[in-house]
């Protein structure tokens, strides 16, 4: 055999020897990824089971329940509230799963707070250890202003959360009026128009030729806002 007939042999060889290695390792690799994901199962959802439920269902697919706390919830007593990690992650067998189980609803007493001052009640509450939750208004003129009418939860022993909500007297509706369009009418006319709603009202006058003399040329607020009975009106008429 000649010596360019040895080396095409031997690079030949070479080349074989290499396909058939990385044929072994391609198969390697398929080998273990098919292992490691013959490993995994898809975590359930436990939230709503009750613990010894959830522990049969992590059971059955090669996974351990941990309880990572306790809770008052208005679930019933032992009940998973919540779950680390979420349903549908893909686990280990082995792993564990972290839940919180609820200690069913807190007995909790709530003080009457109705025909008492919120500033009061909050501090009551505080006391107590709660809290006020949220706060509505409403417009009465028979209760002052700030004064408790309806609490959330009623007064008494069962409620299951700290957060007491209250509505609460914003006292009787203030007398409010709607600001006429004034500009270009003369003076006395606007106020014979104001002298309706007995506003307060301010007048400047400043020299402006290109108006007729006694016309309104600017106002404030402007035509179609909100007032209050206590605002005061100002109008800029021309001198």
């Amino acid at each position: 055999m000649t010596l360019r007939e040895r080396l095409e042999w031997l690079s030949r060889m070479t080349l074989l020897v290499f396909i058939l290695a990385s044929a072994a390792f391609l198969s390697a690799i398929t080998a273990m990824r098919v292992a490691i994901h013959g490993r995994e199962v898809t975590m359930p959802n436990l939230v709503g089971k009750n613990v010894s439920e959830a522990s049969k269902m992590l059971l059955s697919r090669g996974l351990m329940l941990r309880v990572a706390d306790r809770i008052y919830s208005d679930q019933p007593i032992n009940v998973v509230v919540r779950q680390t990690p979420p349903a549908g992650l893909l686990m280990k067998v082995s792993q564990q799963a972290h839940v919180v189980l609820s200690l069913g609803q807190r007995q909790l007493q709530i003080p009457l707070l109705e025909g008492n001052s919120l500033r009061a009640s909050r501090i009551e509450l505080l006391r107590l250890g709660l809290q006020v939750g949220e706060v509505s208004g409403v417009t009465m003129a028979e209760q002052t202003v700030d004064t408790i009418v309806i609490q959330n939860p009623r007064p008494g022993v069962g409620a299951a959360t700290p957060r007491v909500d209250v509505l609460i007297s914003q006292g009787p509706r203030e007398t409010a009026y709607v600001m006429p369009h004034l500009v270009g009418m003369n003076e006395i006319d606007a106020q014979h128009r104001l002298d309706v709603t007995q506003l307060r009202r301010k007048v400047n006058y400043v020299s402006a030729p290109q108006w007729p003399h006694g016309a309104v040329i600017d106002q404030s607020p402007l035509a179609g806002a909100r007032l209050p009975a206590t605002a005061t009106i100002e109008l800029t008429v021309a001198n």
